[in-house]
């Protein structure tokens, strides 16, 4: 009879408190699908075109209508994890992630999958502070976080990176609806283990969540997302481009009043005069308006122009997806050695090499300059200044803010992305015209990746003039 409440007790502070390593492969798993989703769709754009009658504006927004939700609601999910436990909002999120992924799997009209799509965003913004969160909480801050972060950051970019090859070989073993069907049974998978395993943690004190501010900045980038997709087609200076432009513009700054007068704001605005806070999502903002773009031009490219298949066009970015891990896990040893700042110079460095690189392709290139080594290193460069910029955003957080800044610089990523598509997606739009030729389309994504290279310019030199040497003290 003795056993049996000795083994009870010996279960219950597993369940209670799980193996760090535990709570970093659920919380990886979680951001893995999150990130997949990002690029996943892109290699299935043309079969979902075909397969729902979608136009160019729906294409881009079937990759807009998910990334605008999942950066406008993220701070609002990491705030909610904070106030109402972590590991709750974890699983709220993946089980709206996996609800929405369902319903775009099985839409049968354009605006079914837009709008499965947005919901998955939503999902995903609640599910992705929860998941840096729950690595920074079960791991001390120092070295091994350090390592932490670049397995969290490793995967993350991962799951980028593989969206192209695992979205070809679903859409040409299957159909375009696998990129969406296959999240449900991983995500029932996950949902069961964290809900077994994960430890309850938040840190909150029960203030209520800011919603106006969730919705007004969401409704901002939507809508200046929209009013520059319209210049392709209207020109930037006719009403119908200048409105949804103003608009967006106006939202903004209403968020930042109600901000700025909130008893409970979603972004508390003084969290900005921590150097490492502001540095690092600017400089997260910039790389993430070049970097998201960088798989939706390749997987056109290689089709549209190269003549691959959706599976060859994912083969072919495989060791891009293999550099973005070996550059998330090499940064923790060279941080160590030459400090956070100068790590995530090098790395856009590196990435902005790439840029350049890619930026000369032609409509006969060879896959090994056209695709391989330009890949290799913008992806290469991305892991490298990844994992440093997490790290330096994170570093010193209190308790209270640790979702909070933990979505925060998820938020200017994704923002970054979301806005970089749409203003890269019109630019390259632009050059190609009417035309629908190899030679007019590789014109446009040609200038779309300069556009890239002169935004990661940008983001180096503020990189190495704002970002802190240390991380920052504890605030």
């Amino acid at each position: 009879m003795l056993r049996v409440p000795d083994a009870a007790t010996a279960r219950a502070p597993r369940r209670r408190t799980p193996p760090p390593w535990l709570a970093v492969a659920l919380a990886c798993v979680g951001q893995f699908l999150v990130v997949l989703d990002i690029s996943v769709v892109n290699v299935a754009l043309p079969s979902m075109r075909t397969g729902l009658g979608l136009g160019e504006q729906g294409l881009q927004w079937v990759v807009n209508a998910y990334s605008i939700a999942f950066a406008g609601f993220m701070l609002l999910g990491g705030r909610a994890g904070d106030l109402y436990g972590r590991k709750r909002m974890f699983l709220v999120g993946l089980g709206l992630f996996t609800l929405a992924s369902l319903a775009g799997g099985l839409a049968q009209d354009d605006w079914q999958l837009l709008l499965a799509r947005a919901a998955q965003g939503l999902g995903a913004a609640v599910l992705a502070p929860s998941t840096l969160t729950l690595v920074t909480s079960a791991v001390p801050e120092g070295p091994a976080r350090a390592r932490a972060i670049a397995t969290w950051t490793a995967v993350g970019a991962g799951g980028g990176a593989a969206g192209g090859f695992v979205g070809g070989v679903l859409v040409d073993t299957l159909s375009w609806r696998w990129v969406l069907l296959i999240n449900v049974p991983i995500g029932v998978l996950v949902l069961a283990g964290a809900a077994w395993w994960l430890a309850e943690g938040r840190a909150g004190d029960g203030r209520r969540l800011d919603l106006p501010g969730a919705l007004l900045v969401t409704a901002g980038l939507a809508t200046l997302a929209f009013g520059i997709s319209q210049t392709e087609a209207e020109g930037w200076t006719a009403p119908p481009t200048l409105v949804p432009l103003g608009a967006g513009l106006a939202l903004i700054a209403l968020f930042l009043l109600v901000e700025s007068r909130a008893k409970a704001p979603l972004m508390p605005l003084g969290l900005f005069r921590v150097r490492s806070v502001s540095s690092a999502n600017g400089a997260m903002f910039l790389s993430g308006a070049a970097m998201f773009c960088m798989w939706f031009f390749m997987t056109l490219y290689a089709q549209n122009v190269l003549g691959y298949t959706p599976l060859e066009a994912g083969l072919a970015l495989v060791p891009s997806s293999l550099a973005v891990v070996v550059g998330s896990k090499t940064a923790p040893r060279l941080m160590r050695a030459a400090g956070a700042r100068t790590v995530a110079v090098l790395g856009t460095l590196v990435a902005l090499s790439g840029f350049a690189w890619q930026s000369t392709m032609t409509a006969d290139g060879a896959y090994p300059t056209a695709i391989l080594f330009p890949g290799i290193l913008m992806m290469l460069g991305a892991g490298l200044a990844g994992t440093p910029l997490a790290a330096l955003a994170t570093s010193g957080t209190a308790p209270e803010e640790a979702g909070l800044i933990s979505g925060l610089i998820n938020t200017s990523r994704t923002m970054g992305g979301s806005l970089g598509l749409a203003v890269l997606s019109t630019v390259a739009a632009a050059r190609t015209g009417d035309s629908t030729t190899p030679q007019a389309l590789t014109e446009g994504y040609a200038l779309a990746f300069r556009t890239g290279t002169a935004v990661l310019a940008v983001g180096l030199v503020l990189m190495w003039l704002w970002l802190p040497r240390k991380a920052a003290a504890a605030h």
